[in-house]
């Protein structure tokens, strides 16, 4: 899934604010917000306005903030806004996973979110 994906990429970054070096530490959490910024992007423009409705601005508005924090976290160096997007993409993640459960689908690595709100989502 996408959702994890980006999650795995900010608990990296998170991993390289333990290095002392600054040269691997700063290498470490730009590489990985860089990520996961990639990621959300991809999601934000799956998004399907038309389609998604009210559900869909608001992942959009909620999407363009993560990625605000996340280029502020990288540029200061701060934990705080990792920390927080983890936390919020967390919920969305399972959301989503109990909402397919509940339909009947098997959760595994090619299953994404509604098509009506996501209609293209593939790996990055």
């Amino acid at each position: 899934m996408l959702f994890d994906g980006a999650l795995n990429s900010m608990e990296r970054a998170l991993a390289g604010f333990e290095q002392t070096d600054p040269g691997p530490r700063n290498q470490i959490i730009h590489n990985n917000l860089r990520r996961a910024v990639d990621i959300i992007r991809q999601l934000n423009h799956s998004l399907n306005l038309e389609a998604g409705g009210e559900l869909a601005q608001t992942l959009r508005r909620l999407y363009q903030y993560f990625e605000s924090r996340l280029m502020e976290s990288n540029l200061k160096k701060r934990r705080e806004g990792i920390n927080e997007v983890i936390d919020h993409l967390t919920g969305i993640r399972d959301a989503w996973a109990t909402m397919l459960e509940s339909q009947g689908h098997e959760l595994n690595s090619s299953c994404e979110p509604d098509q009506a709100l996501h209609p293209v989502s593939q790996p990055v």
